[in-house]
């Protein structure tokens, strides 16, 4: 049997909280460097900015995470945000280092784990075209065969003699995507970096990805929260929960595990302090929850019968939200529609500062039935896109004793009627 293209070992990444670690970048060293001598400044002076009593704790990020990636194969790593994977992807590409286990990549990785990843913000793209080649290690002749392959698919022709600091986030992800995939890595590590691109730049990077692994026999480690592009291109799914591996299995199986451990069976979902993205503080969602007509939280609706979903939210700055709704998929991660309060542009970011009560009325008849998963959503400027709620709710829709008719059938593109919305501020 071939030797895998990636070997993971029971590899654990540990953080000191309360002091700085042991640096493990430059930019950790000075960073270091810096706090001590404010640190010791402030002893001088009388008072310590650092902590008051010195203490400290020991996170892992990861914990004995162990498994194999074959050559050729495409592998899909989920989970929520905390879980381990980026910590995970940057112990593979070498940006840090683990602090127990091992590792073991054959072959040449190129990796795109954030927006602007390796490139320098001064050059152009065609220079930093070349530069991430040579990176790569690929020589100039062959960054020349493949730079106008490379231009066409990033679509970014104009603006190639442009210094990229002036880019667009997604000018940034389609030129990076192009580089890594195009420039013959052995290994591909894309992140969630993709859901800032465009709808049809998504379904271009995906095609590619299929591509490079099926007719061109490369590896590809993908992580993404979209449940349905996993399933798409990937044939095995690896879970992290915790920094421990959860599951790891046929992807469907995988993926409708996940889904379902982050959802409530009785219809309903809180989060007392809020939750939000990762650096967003406009907003946070309070709450989730279908009930029926008279407001009882449900979890079980006749396929006929109209529900509600009710939302509550909290804006904390005023004028930064836009859209507030939610996403209905099935329990293996198909998106079945998406609802908002509003679709018209100029109603946008009109929130007063405050808690918020949105409801939704969902007509019956409207799905077939079986079980799905309702997330809250929100369509956010700063984030340039959809943020979902880790967490959602089980939704049944028995139709054994209901004249539902046949029903639209279960797939992306649901034309909806108008929803009914209702908005208050409890």
């Amino acid at each position: 049997m071939p030797e895998p293209a990636i070997t993971i070992q029971d590899i654990g990444k540990r953080y000191v909280i309360g002091r700085a670690s042991h640096p493990s970048t430059f930019r950790d060293a000075l960073v270091g460097k810096f706090r001590g001598m404010r640190s010791a400044l402030g002893r001088l002076s009388g008072r310590d900015p650092g902590a008051a009593d010195g203490s400290t704790e020991d996170f892992w990020a990861l914990s004995n995470v162990s498994f194999d990636v074959q050559k050729g194969e495409v592998v899909g790593l989920i989970g929520r945000n905390g879980a381990g994977k980026s910590t995970l992807l940057k112990i593979l590409s070498r940006i840090t280092e683990p602090t127990t286990g091992r590792i073991k990549v054959r072959g040449r990785v190129a990796s795109l784990l954030e927006v602007g990843t390796g490139f320098h913000p001064e050059l152009t793209g065609r220079e930093n075209l070349f530069l991430n080649g040579a990176i790569l290690g690929m020589s100039r002749a062959e960054i020349r065969r493949k730079f106008d392959e490379i231009v066409a698919f990033a679509e970014v022709e104009k603006f190639l003699d442009t210094q990229v600091k002036f880019y667009s986030s997604g000018m940034y992800v389609r030129l990076a995507f192009a580089i890594a995939a195009h420039l013959e890595p052995e290994i591909l590590i894309v992140d969630e970096v993709l859901a800032v691109g465009d709808i049809n730049f998504q379904r271009k990077c995906l095609g590619k990805m299929r591509n490079v692994s099926t007719q061109e026999g490369r590896t590809v480690l993908f992580v993404s929260h979209n449940m349905a592009a996993v399933n798409q291109l990937c044939g095995r799914a690896v879970w992290l929960e915790h920094g421990r591996v959860r599951g790891d299995g046929l992807t469907r199986e995988v993926c409708a595990n996940y889904l379902s451990s982050g959802a409530v069976d009785q219809g309903e979902m809180n989060w007392p302090e809020g939750v939000a993205e990762r650096g967003v503080d406009d907003f946070k969602f309070l709450s989730i929850r279908a009930t029926d007509l008279q407001g009882r939280a449900s979890a079980a609706f006749g396929v006929a019968e109209d529900f509600i979903i009710e939302l509550r939210f909290r804006v904390l700055q005023p004028l930064a939200l836009a859209r507030i709704g939610f996403l209905v998929t099935t329990t293996d991660g198909t998106v079945i529609f998406d609802a908002y309060d509003s679709d018209e542009p100029d109603a946008w970011g009109k929130r007063e500062v405050g808690a918020h009560l949105l409801r939704c009325r969902v007509p019956g008849a409207l799905m077939q039935p079986g079980n799905y998963l309702v997330y809250a959503n929100a369509d956010v400027p700063n984030l340039r896109g959809l943020f979902r709620a880790e967490a959602g709710i089980t939704l049944t829709l028995d139709g054994a004793h209901a004249d539902y008719g046949t029903g639209p059938v279960r797939r992306e593109g649901l034309i909806l009627p108008k929803l009914q919305w209702t908005h208050e501020m409890p």
